[in-house]
């Protein structure tokens, strides 16, 4: 995790942050051979810390994230897109990861995952299944049972 100091600038929401820093950073993270996933912008244990999460279809070691880090951190300090003192962290998306985003899904496409629903659906609230559409709803196919094709709405 690489510290960088920054001594002037006006103060920015966490979501500002993300966005601009994706926004700078996604072009060079994928021409390295990763596709960057999230940027998160939050205080963990009194510092700053601004966290990259990559993906790769063959998986993503800790010399990768050492190499994005290496790569996009003098980029970073050039642009100062941050007005305060952070940390860089760069991070795999990890096994148990909240499916997010409409490309989290894309992702897992054919693979059994659970999801929560904010109402039940059928008398229950977590479904597990095989996820085979991921668009506009989340269509999962459980085992031995009709596919269930379920709203994007109401996930929780």
């Amino acid at each position: 995790m690489a510290k960088t100091q920054k001594k002037t600038g006006r103060p920015q929401s966490a979501k500002q942050i993300e966005n601009s820093v994706f926004g700078f950073l996604e072009e060079p993270v994928t021409k390295l051979g990763f596709e960057l996933c999230e940027v998160e912008y939050a205080i963990e244990d009194g510092n700053n810390v601004l966290t990259l999460f990559i993906y790769r279809k063959e998986g993503v070691t800790i010399d990768d994230c050492e190499l994005v880090s290496r790569t996009v951190d003098p980029m970073l300090d050039e642009a100062d897109p941050i007005a305060e003192t952070y940390y860089l962290s760069v991070s795999s998306l990890g096994l148990d990861r909240m499916l997010k985003t409409p490309r989290d899904f894309q992702r897992k496409i054919g693979t059994e995952i659970t999801v929560g629903l904010f109402s039940p659906l059928n008398g229950q609230k977590h479904i597990n299944g095989t996820l085979s559409v991921a668009d506009r709803v989340r269509d999962t196919n459980r085992k031995g049972q009709a596919a269930l094709c379920i709203q994007i709405n109401s996930v929780r």
